[in-house]
């Protein structure tokens, strides 16, 4: 079964490789379907739409569990 997750958060810059100092990654799912994930990412899409470090990312799992953190560039 697939399954989604939004991942993502606040960069220590645009080239969002690593997540900036004194925050932490953030996932929100699983989500059954892709059109679940999607609204949740244009939700948080939108609350940070002014801010150019922010980036989150829809990724999907066929084994129904949380893909791996990734790690700091």
């Amino acid at each position: 079964m697939t399954t989604f997750w939004v991942i993502g958060g606040e960069y220590a810059s645009t080239d969002c490789n690593k997540i900036a100092p004194g925050k932490s990654e953030q996932r929100f799912g699983p989500y059954a379907s892709y059109e679940d994930a999607l609204g949740k990412w244009s939700e948080l899409a939108w609350q940070s739409v002014d801010s150019c470090n922010i980036r989150f990312r829809i990724v999907s799992d066929h084994n129904g569990t949380a893909p791996r953190k990734t790690r700091a560039a």
